[in-house]
């Protein structure tokens, strides 16, 4: 199965996943969110592997920029979705999908356990 690491490209989370990614041969495609788009469809897949209060980074300055009204009406797996497609860089990075599964940020910890690396 194919391996997709989503994200932007000048996020220091997603450059430590694709560095771990190249050192350990590990053949992916890059999908920047921020310029080719976050479709309902993508996210819907990553929501059933992951809730959406993982996926909703609450700790970044997108969120913290959002007026208070907004971030309180996000209540729930169908208003997240729709604050993640509006705006794609309230989504915490990166998102790899790896065998159809989902798996949102980066440790090497996690990587070597998700790729069997010793």
């Amino acid at each position: 199965m194919s391996t997709t690491l989503h994200g932007i490209p000048n996020c220091d989370t997603v450059k430590k996943a694709r560095a771990w990614l190249d050192a350990n041969g590990i053949a992916y495609t890059f999908h920047d969110f921020k310029k080719a788009g976050v479709g309902a469809a993508m996210v819907q897949e990553w929501l059933r592997d992951v809730g959406w209060e993982t996926l909703v980074n609450r700790k970044g300055t997108t969120w913290r920029g959002l007026p208070d009204e907004r971030k309180a009406a996000i209540v729930d797996a169908a208003s997240a979705a729709a604050l993640m497609q509006e705006t794609p860089s309230v989504i915490k990075r990166p998102v790899l999908l790896h065998e159809g599964r989902t798996h949102v940020g980066f440790s090497e910890a996690l990587y070597r356990e998700i790729f069997n690396k010793q």
